[in-house]
């Protein structure tokens, strides 16, 4: 049976959809706030976006189960006389997926539709025939005729572009779209809160849900809210990559695949004694997981707590993702309900005099 309801799964398909570039969480943060708030005792919202509710305020022992809110986009950097615009990343957003992509600028006047442009191919020939995309050639076309209509629609240079696609169901096993990157671990550990209400549990100690800003320009939401926590202990959700299609490496990225459960990550950051629980808690509640080990960094927000505070106990547990950074992430629906249990189950082992002193 799953464990993901119909509304659950109505709210995950709003929050998908929705806009949350890197900077501009705002919308978002909105509809996840509105999600958890009737499953927790308090919410709070920092000065750069980052939300978190919280069970148990008035406990001394805090526990963080996080997921990162924003999305990669772009900015406008550049308007010809002629009405066409150049971008500049806002996080890692592909050039080579651009061209013909239909976009939505925001504005303060509303979402301008645009597209990106490229020559046909029946054009591209002799030295063009080997034309690809490149950060400097790729162009927006909102069918302005120059520079002052594009600038009379309310666009201007530091304008937020975001991808225009939704979210499907594929096969009738795979959540596709945009921005799975990472709200689906916003959805998740929203879906934990909820369980923790339904199911009546009570924890002895705060468990902070929070949904950090800016994970993809360097972890900075997450750089912050840790400092305003000051939590004992995080359990950090994000996405992986599922090495198991085309033109991807194993021997260099790792052998996991969609469907077989959540991820867990060896790395520095890791805090052994808390991965140990992660993986018991697995093996005996029976919630499939894989392995993957990362080199220095994990390049997610586990680096960000573990590293604040003097040192906070730290753990990962991804979400195998297929496509990452493309408008067509995939993500198995049992590996998001099994990251949903995994957090659950995890957090219920964990007590409020824990040591997880190495020795």
């Amino acid at each position: 049976m799953s464990i993901i309801t119909k509304k659950s799964e109505t709210f995950l398909k709003k929050y998908l959809n929705n806009a949350s570039p890197t900077g501009h969480e705002s919308s978002g943060q909105k509809l996840w706030l509105d999600y958890l708030k009737p499953y927790v005792d308090e919410y709070h919202i920092d000065n750069y976006g980052t939300a978190y509710g919280v069970i148990n305020p008035n406990h001394k022992y805090k526990v963080v189960i996080e997921g990162h809110a924003d999305e990669i986009s772009w900015y406008i950097n550049h308007i010809s006389d002629d009405g066409f615009m150049n971008v500049v990343r806002n996080g890692g957003s592909d050039h080579l997926i651009a061209p013909s992509k239909r976009v939505n600028i925001h504005t303060k006047k509303g979402v301008v539709q645009g597209v990106f442009g490229w020559p046909a191919i029946h054009v591209r020939r002799g030295a063009d025939a080997k034309l690809t995309p490149t950060l400097e050639n790729i162009f927006i076309d909102v069918g302005a005729k120059d520079k002052a209509e594009v600038l009379e629609m309310g666009i201007h240079v530091g304008s937020v572009v975001t991808f225009e696609d939704e979210m499907m169901i594929l096969n009738k096993q795979y959540y596709v779209g945009r921005a799975l990157d990472n709200r689906m671990g916003g959805f998740c550990v929203a879906e934990v809160a909820r369980l923790l209400k339904e199911n009546k549990k009570k924890l002895p100690f705060g468990l902070y849900i929070v949904n950090a800003v800016q994970e993809e320009v360097g972890l900075r939401g997450a750089e912050m809210i840790t400092q305003t926590i000051k939590p004992n202990v995080a359990i950090v959700t994000d996405v992986t990559h599922d090495t198991s299609t085309p033109l991807m490496n194993k021997k260099n990225l790792g052998d996991v695949k969609a469907g077989k459960g959540p991820s867990v990550t060896y790395a520095p950051a890791v805090h052994n004694k808390l991965l140990d629980l992660i993986i018991d808690t697995a093996e005996k509640k029976k919630i499939p997981f894989q392995r993957e080990a990362s080199s220095r960094r994990t390049g997610t927000d586990t680096d960000a707590f573990a590293y604040s505070n003097g040192g906070v106990p730290a753990a990962l547990i991804s979400l195998p993702l297929r496509y990452m950074h493309t408008t067509v992430e995939m993500a198995h629906k049992d590996d998001v309900e099994n990251v949903i249990k995994l957090i659950y189950e995890s957090i219920l082992k964990i007590k409020n005099n824990h040591n997880w002193k190495y020795f």
